[in-house]
């Protein structure tokens, strides 16, 4: 009597290896967003010029716009897998719309990536 069992090396794996790359960047780009606060943060309680003008200045320096624009990254791949996992927990009956909401969330994303270098490196 044959158990058709999915249990051991002859399991079907669908998502299941996105487990810890996942989980590692979901932590990685969570330090790099708080590293990035705790900076802003120590920069504000060390300034003395808190107009509009100093903030300009700051973020006018080159260095502090790749950062800037690396912790929005990091922002926003932390939100893909977070969404990702969402969509692929509670969308599992259509794979179809499945694929709908991935291409909308990957196309929100990238959209407000383009609109924070927008904003980022503007004139």
């Amino acid at each position: 009597m044959a158990s058709n069992n999915n249990i051991g090396p002859n399991r079907l794996v669908i998502g299941a290896h996105y487990g810890l790359r996942d989980w590692l960047a979901q932590r990685v780009t969570a330090i790099v967003m708080a590293a990035y606060t705790i900076i802003l943060l120590v920069v504000f309680m060390m300034g003395n010029n808190y107009s509009y003008e100093g903030w300009a200045s700051l973020f006018s320096r080159q260095w502090f716009k790749v950062i800037t624009f690396a912790v929005f990254a990091s922002l926003f791949y932390h939100a893909w897998v977070g969404m990702r996992n969402i969509w692929m927990d509670y969308i599992s009956n259509s794979i179809a719309l499945r694929i709908v909401f991935h291409a909308a969330t990957i196309l929100w994303l990238l959209g407000c990536a383009g609109w924070a270098a927008q904003i980022i490196w503007r004139a």
